[in-house]
């Protein structure tokens, strides 16, 4: 857990990516990412204590999930924890005309997030990307869009006000799948 706040801290202070009195929304989904990223960030808070923290989760399935581990999880850090129920799957498998869902998916999730966070006082979003996610990114976008770019570690989403933010841009998967 050493090198994950030290990956964690480096970020922060490479980008300024948390401030006295940021009220962050940690982005939850259930894998690897989101909840090392939602430990790591409830142990930073010892180490830089004026933030505060806010699990968010969408549930986007067919049917609703069971988050009673994660909750429990967020009750054990002292995170509260929201489930906001969606409509995604209807729009993206029945209302889709059966075009690929990744990039509709990725787009309103992430202004379903934003407006979440938006109703929580939260000014700020946390994903739980790693290192391989934004090569991944900028392989796709050359071989997709023909440009070189990827995701940027902090985005303030001019429309929300919301700050996107990446703490865990720095660190490995496999450092992740090793945890």
């Amino acid at each position: 857990m050493k090198a994950t706040l030290g990956y964690l801290r480096r970020a922060d202070q490479d980008f300024s990516m948390i401030e006295p009195g940021d009220h962050i929304a940690v982005g939850v989904s259930g894998g690897k990412d989101s909840l090392l990223l939602l430990y790591a960030l409830s142990l930073y808070r010892h180490i830089k204590p004026d933030f505060t923290l806010q699990a968010i989760m969408l549930a986007s399935g067919p049917t609703q999930p069971d988050t009673a581990a994660i909750e429990a999880f967020c009750h054990r850090l002292q995170v509260p924890i929201r489930v906001e129920p969606t409509q995604l799957y209807q729009i993206l498998f029945t209302e889709n005309d059966g075009r690929s869902p990744c990039p509709l998916c990725a787009r309103l999730r992430r202004a379903m997030l934003c407006d979440l966070c938006k109703q929580l006082g939260c000014n700020k979003l946390a994903l739980g990307h790693h290192r391989e996610d934004a090569l991944e990114t900028l392989l796709m976008s050359l071989i997709f869009e023909a440009r070189l770019h990827t995701f940027h570690p902090k985005t303030c989403m001019e429309d929300t006000g919301v700050t996107v933010i990446r703490p865990l841009v720095y660190m490995q998967e496999k450092e992740i799948n090793n945890m």
